[in-house]
């Protein structure tokens, strides 16, 4: 041990969001395109979208990751308290 610190708590949080969101958006992205091809793909006002497929696939893998992080985030956030300030909920002393 050499006695410096660690990666900080946030530090360690966004990376783990940022890794299980990129596998996770691999997963959705080899789903998706297994059934959808992106030569077919049109527009909400039924125009092609003309972007090679290699774009496609870009723009869609950086979409599912953002969104897939994002909900990920929050998750974390919602489940973790800070340290300090955490309300106790038993005595002090508690257990004996």
């Amino acid at each position: 041990m050499t006695g410096e610190p660690g990666p900080s708590r946030v530090r360690r949080f966004s990376m783990a969001v940022a890794w299980a969101s990129f596998l996770a958006a691999g997963v959705l992205e080899a789903l998706v395109f297994a059934v959808v091809d992106p030569r077919d793909l049109r527009w909400w006002g039924g125009a092609p979208v003309e972007l090679s497929a290699q774009a496609v696939y870009t723009v869609s893998f950086l979409i599912f990751w953002g969104v897939i992080a994002l909900g990920a985030s929050l998750a974390l956030l919602l489940v973790t308290l800070p340290e300090e300030g955490r309300p106790q909920r038993h005595a002090p002393g508690w257990p004996r």
